[in-house]
């Protein structure tokens, strides 16, 4: 039996309709944005410049591409078709009569809808392994930057030392295979995830402590919600099923943690040390707070502008990041639908075959450039306050 083909044309009008639940999210978000955009903050300020639409554009695209994967892609993205194998994009698989948009790769797989399901990989470990590596960086870089002195001194040499590694070469280090099979990894996955447990519940405490009716409900869901992430993420027990992450995955988000942790602590450390100079500091010192109450409280939410900026940037090199390991082979599984896995499959077939390799490219290329146009910006915005 031989593979049928539909036109360029209809492969355009095809992928477009594919994509209705992204484009119907799209038009509701971005209209609601900009209906109640001065109300709504920095974020409402993004509308402002066409720079910022077309960053928040991008990034809501993916976003909504990766929560409604299974209902734009037509095909699992592990399923094998064996008449599909290198398909040319346009054909149409035989028994189901669905189209292979993209084409199909060399073990038969369709490439459209591995692109799409290779978004949630991106959306959730690129993010999430920042927020945390945030976590980390702030905790540790504010008593840095206000006390200064011996806690400066021993915390920015640790940062420094880590920093001093070629990043490739300290991913290689701690994304191989052979390192799960040592408790390092979770062992710095059970230090790392505690940071946004301490951040938590010293920003409550430290605003609420006079206030026991607010503080005993925020503390208690900080804890509760906390520990039930902590165990689901580093001891895979949660009671529920529903917080869950591959060893796999687990290595590389930790790995990322790590990596990210010292830049954003150094970034931290600086702003803290110019704005703790500022009048409004010396007044809540005056009025008699307490140090982690004014780092938290007066400090922090001063120094948001740089640290959403650098969120974003960092947001865009993880996923670079994340594709260059899965070219390489490391961190996720061989058959995994993520953007560096395909590059890196499709790439030995190039001279034969070069469908298969543009969609992730394309995707991948998109998406950091949707977060650095954000990323620009947040800090034209941050600038103007």
């Amino acid at each position: 039996m031989q593979v049928e083909y539909i036109g360029a044309f209809n492969i355009v009008l095809g992928v477009i309709a594919r994509f209705w639940p992204v484009w119907l999210g799209l038009a509701l978000v971005m209209g609601a944005s900009f209906t109640y955009k001065k109300r709504l903050g920095l974020y409402g300020q993004l509308f402002d410049s066409g720079v910022g639409i077309v960053g928040v554009g991008i990034c809501l695209f993916w976003l909504f591409t990766a929560i409604f994967a299974a209902t734009v892609a037509p095909f699992d993205p592990l399923s094998q078709v064996p008449m599909m194998k290198d398909a040319l994009p346009g054909g149409i698989e035989p028994v189901s009569k669905l189209i292979y948009y993209f084409g199909g790769d060399k073990l038969a797989r369709d490439v459209f809808s591995r692109m799409v399901y290779g978004s949630q990989i991106v959306l959730i470990i690129a993010p999430a392994a920042t927020g945390f590596a945030l976590m980390v960086g702030i905790t540790l870089g504010l008593p840095a930057g206000y006390y200064g002195g011996r806690i400066d001194t021993v915390l920015s040499f640790l940062a420094n030392l880590v920093l001093a590694f070629p990043v490739i070469l300290l991913f290689y280090l701690l994304v191989t295979p052979g390192i799960m099979d040592t408790p390092i990894p979770y062992a710095m996955a059970g230090l790392f995830f505690l940071f946004p447990i301490i951040f938590f519940s010293v920003l409550f405490w430290t605003r609420y402590k006079n206030r026991p009716d607010r503080l005993y409900i925020l503390m208690g869901l900080t804890l509760v919600i906390g520990g039930w992430v902590y165990a689901g993420l580093v001891f895979d027990a949660d009671p529920l099923k529903i917080i869950h992450i591959d060893p796999n995955q687990l290595n590389i988000f930790v790995a990322v943690v790590f990596a990210s942790s010292p830049g954003v602590f150094r970034i931290v450390r600086g702003l803290v040390m110019d704005i703790k100079t500022r009048d409004y500091v010396a007044a809540a010192q005056t009025r008699g707070e307490s140090p982690w109450y004014i780092m938290l409280w007066e400090i922090l939410p001063n120094a948001r502008g740089p640290l959403i900026v650098d969120a974003c940037l960092r947001i865009g090199y993880t996923t670079i990041l994340l594709g260059t390991l899965g070219y390489f082979g490391l961190g996720l599984a061989p058959e995994s639908p993520d953007w560096g896995t395909a590059i890196k499959d499709a790439s030995r077939l190039l001279r034969s075959f070069i469908h298969p390799a543009l969609p992730p490219t394309i995707a991948l290329m998109s998406f950091v450039l949707g977060l650095n146009l954000l990323a620009d910006s947040l800090r034209e915005q941050s600038m103007k306050d």
